[in-house]
């Protein structure tokens, strides 16, 4: 449950963890590459720290629990827009270690097509793994009772306007 000025709200909520695999990659300027896998509904049996799930010393594969995707009606366009895509994703937001260039991790977790568009604006890594249909459904439920396009306005013709208003 979350509180805001107006009082309580609550607001859908779903538990993840996101799945990263590192790959060795045989050249000079990148020892590794990185993305994210899969995004799954959260257990407790994946605990609170990252834990290796496979590592054959070329491919690891790391789980990340510990995220919140929690949606917002002032995100329903982004949701939207994600939607109507054709392909739903999860928006996966993840960053690399300076220090140590064999270790990445997820920052955090979306579905708004907006918030990721503001993301890739500020030069995060955002890469995308396809939602699926059951969380599609979760979320087009959540966009249907949200969302509502803006009015087209019609914009009057140029040379009906005073030349001071013409742009």
């Amino acid at each position: 449950m979350r509180t805001d000025p107006e009082g309580p709200t609550t607001r859908p909520a779903l538990q993840v963890a996101v799945v990263m695999e590192r790959e060795a990659q045989a050249n000079q300027w990148e020892a590794w590459r990185f993305r994210p896998v899969d995004v799954v509904p959260a257990e407790p049996a994946f605990g609170t720290s990252p834990r290796v799930l496979r590592d054959d010393g070329k491919v690891r594969r790391t789980l990340h629990p510990g995220f919140t995707l929690e949606l917002f009606a002032d995100q329903a366009e982004g949701y939207h827009l994600n939607l109507i895509s054709g392909a739903p994703v999860w928006f996966v937001v993840w960053r690399t270690d300076d220090e140590d260039p064999s270790r990445a991790w997820p920052e955090t977790v979306s579905v708004s097509y907006n918030e990721a568009g503001r993301w890739l604006d500020a030069q995060e890594r955002v890469d995308n793994v396809p939602l699926p249909a059951d969380l599609a459904a979760w979320l087009q439920a959540y966009t249907d009772a949200h969302y509502r396009p803006e009015p087209k306005r019609r914009q009057r013709p140029q040379s009906f306007l005073a030349p001071g208003e013409r742009r």
